[in-house]
C-alpha cells in the first residue's frame, strides 16, 4: 500500500484531527515543491493552500472530520517557489 500511494500519479495527502499533515505522496510533492519532510506537522490549509480557498478548504476539512462527505471538491496548492 504505501507504495502504491507514494507512486500514484495522482496527488495523494492527508491530515490528521488537527489539521496537519500526516501524508504526502512524490505527486504531491512534485506539484508542490515541498517534499514530504518539509509538509508533515504543518497546517494543510494555512500552509498549503492559496490564500483564496482557504476557507472554503477548511469547511470542507471539517466537513469531513464529521463524517460529512463533499464529493469531486478541486483546490489550488500554494507552491513553495509561489507560482
Amino acid at each position: 500500500l504505501r507504495q502504491l500511494v507514494d507512486t500514484a500519479n495522482a496527488p495523494i495527502f492527508g491530515i490528521d484531527v488537527n489539521g496537519k499533515v500526516n501524508e504526502w505522496n512524490n505527486k504531491t510533492a512534485e506539484i508542490t515543491g515541498f517534499s514530504k519532510e518539509e509538509a508533515f506537522d504543518k497546517p494543510l490549509t494555512s500552509t498549503f493552500i492559496v490564500p483564496s480557498l482557504r476557507k472554503s478548504v477548511q469547511e470542507v476539512l471539517d466537513k469531513a472530520l464529521h463524517g460529512i462527505e463533499t464529493s469531486n471538491y478541486e483546490l489550488e496548492f500554494e507552491t513553495k517557489s509561489k507560482e
